[in-house]
């Protein structure tokens, strides 16, 4: 169900990508501004907002330009508010809602949360496995997620985390 990979988000052929963002749909990662960048002008437009969004929702967008068909914005941050995890697990729970809603079986996403000045690696992989272990969560959508990271130190580190049974 999870895959780590070393992989370039732009070029997922998913359903969707889920994009962390902050309360306006900007991304909050250098990451997420290259891939802003790939998805072109279109996808700039479809991402516009007349209002803040509060953080922990989640949104669905055209991909403009990306492999992917669809976007989903996980708001994990405002101009006051910083990433927390409750945030963090609050935008990955609305993300999954949203998949669901939209019956998105395929989803690529960087690891959510993880960035500077946000969560550590270990924190934001082991809420990614707690809000897909929910067994609230229809299982089949989304019935594949892919975390793409840059490097093989990440792709590792998030792989024990994943692997690992939380408890508590």
């Amino acid at each position: 169900m999870i895959e780590v990979r070393l992989d370039d988000l732009a070029f997922a052929a998913v359903d969707a990508v889920v994009r962390p963002a902050d309360a306006t749909l900007d991304p909050v990662t250098t990451a997420a501004s290259r891939l802003d960048r790939q998805a072109g002008a279109r996808f700039a437009e479809q991402r516009r907002v007349r209002h803040a969004l509060v953080p922990g929702a989640a949104v669905v967008t055209g991909a403009g330009e990306l492999a992917a068909k669809f976007v989903v914005h996980a708001v994990i941050q405002s101009v006051d508010q910083p990433a927390t995890t409750d945030t963090v697990r609050r935008a990955l729970i609305s993300a999954w809602q949203r998949v669901a809603q939209w019956q998105l079986v395929t989803v690529a996403m960087p690891l959510v949360g993880a960035g500077a000045g946000q969560l550590s690696i270990d924190e934001a992989a082991r809420l990614l496995r707690d809000t897909l272990d929910d067994p609230l969560r229809p299982p089949e959508f989304p019935a594949s997620v892919v975390v793409m990271v840059e490097r093989e130190a990440d792709r590792v580190e998030i792989d024990a985390v994943l692997s690992r049974r939380w408890r508590g």
